[in-house]
């Protein structure tokens, strides 16, 4: 940058007293000042906009990366999956022929012949979204039910009388 020190600008502000005039000197003066405030400004906001899109760069690397490595994942996961399935599949059919051959073939669980027997889900016959006893809220809030608890030091806390503070 340009190296001012104070000889070397009281010798252009004395330049431009010569040359500019004691009249004008103020007034060229705070255009000078203008000018150079919107040129930092100017200057800052160039930086500011390189520095967004170095910051942009960046998230687009690590966007890249992030999802290059959701995609490894996803590969070894499908992978492992049809490992996993091809063993239970072996395991199972093992299973099922080792099952059926000291199983009465007659008739199982179901009454079906030839399958393996398995426990039968039975339906509770409840409608747990429907309470048969609850009382309504609106009948609760009219007859002066409470609805919450509240435990008894905030019951305390809550009905304590406020101490009476003087006004000055």
């Amino acid at each position: 940058m340009i190296d001012l020190g104070i000889s070397k600008l009281a010798l252009i502000g004395v330049v431009a007293l010569v040359v500019i005039g004691p009249e004008k000197l103020p007034r060229v003066a705070r255009t000078v000042g203008a000018l150079l405030g919107k040129a930092q400004r100017y200057v800052a906001d160039v930086k500011a906009e390189v520095s967004r899109s170095i910051e942009l760069e960046e998230l687009k690397k690590m966007k890249d990366s992030v999802e290059s490595a959701a995609r490894d994942v996803e590969s070894s996961v499908s992978t492992t999956t049809a490992d996993f399935e091809k063993s239970w599949s072996e395991v199972t059919a093992g299973l099922e022929s080792s099952g059926n051959s000291g199983y009465d073939s007659q008739h199982d669980a179901l009454g079906a012949i030839g399958s393996p027997a398995y426990p039968v889900y039975k339906h509770p016959r409840k409608n747990w979204r429907i309470k048969q006893k609850a009382m309504p809220q609106w009948f609760k809030a009219r007859a002066g039910i409470r609805t919450r608890t509240q435990s008894g030091a905030a019951r305390v806390a809550r009905f304590r009388p406020r101490p009476f503070k003087a006004p000055r």
